[in-house]
């Protein structure tokens, strides 16, 4: 209804008497670009920053492993889509692709290495999800728990990668 009130005023505005609405249009105070130099003439007086995430807001402990949580759930949900798709296409079953990496080689050293990269995404994700089941009953949310509970999450992810690696 306010629609067609209002569309039905802009026509008679328009159509009948354009000098009237003419005489009620009144010019713009100042431009976009005037704007935008007075915003960064304030910002200057105040000496604010042009970014607050590099100078106000440095890398800490949760801030990194919030990121790093998101990371291997995407890269764990991506691993094992692959790891299941190529299991359908490719010819073939999974021993023959096992006897094809013993007859690499390939050192130890590295194949540890490997073995650890694996886990340790699997694990951060495990105890950092724990971690997380913790906040979702309301525990750990001061901020010396928070780091507390961070480094505990580190060291187990840690410990547990290479225990699994060492398997």
């Amino acid at each position: 209804m306010a629609a067609l009130l209002l569309r039905h005023s802009a026509r008679q505005c328009l159509l009948l008497r354009p000098s009237l609405c003419l005489r009620s249009a009144l010019p713009m105070g100042t431009t976009a670009k005037q704007e935008m130099e007075r915003f960064w003439d304030k910002n200057s007086r105040l000496n604010r920053p042009l970014s607050p995430h590099i100078s106000i807001y440095g890398w800490s402990l949760p801030m990194m492993m919030s990121i790093t949580h998101r990371g291997t759930g995407i890269a764990l949900s991506a691993g094992v889509s692959l790891f299941g798709l190529s299991a359908l296409v490719l010819p073939g079953d999974y021993a023959s692709y096992l006897e094809l990496v013993k007859s690499l080689s390939l050192g130890p050293a590295l194949i540890y290495s490997a073995k650890f990269a694996i886990a340790f995404p699997f694990m951060f994700h495990t105890w950092n999800g724990i971690r997380h089941l913790a906040w979702d009953l309301g525990k750990g949310f001061k901020i010396p728990e928070v780091y507390q509970t961070g480094f505990i999450v580190l060291g187990l992810t840690l410990l547990s990668a290479a225990g699994i690696a060492a398997l």
